[in-house]
């Protein structure tokens, strides 16, 4: 059996906003901007640049209810890991256009992170998993 999650839902609160911030800031690929009309939304999925994996699909809060968690979908937590294979690259090209970063980069067991908040406020790591790690790129 080979199973895979091939997209997580992100709500933003404005399409365009959000693509371009993940395409112009953080250098994703748009991979999909279909309009729905059936749904009256659109289809929107981003992903890291030369990432064959999974991907984000920006969903816009469509209710009321939705809205409280644009920005906070883990409760303050980390909520999405960005692996890298150059970290003060990406890093430093992050910083230069404005990311905001609520953890300076620290080496840890695993490789070395720094905590970001993308344009809502949700955390991210900003990592480079050492060579010896299972999920090293």
């Amino acid at each position: 059996m080979k199973q895979s999650i091939v997209h997580i839902a992100l709500v933003v609160r404005d399409y365009d906003e959000a693509i371009e911030f993940y395409t112009k800031v953080l250098n994703f690929t748009l991979v999909e901007d279909t309009y729905q009309p059936e749904q009256d939304k659109r289809w929107v999925v981003v992903a890291p640049p030369g990432s064959t994996g999974t991907t984000l699909l920006l969903a816009k809060a469509s209710k009321p209810e939705q809205e409280p968690f644009i920005g906070n979908q883990a409760g303050g937590r980390v909520f999405l890991f960005l692996n890298s294979d150059d970290f003060w690259r990406d890093y430093n090209t992050m910083k230069a256009k404005g990311v905001r970063f609520v953890r300076e980069p620290k080496e840890a067991d695993y490789g070395t992170v720094a905590v970001f908040e993308d344009l809502y406020g949700n955390r991210w790591d900003l990592l480079q998993l050492n060579p010896d790690h299972p999920l090293s790129t």
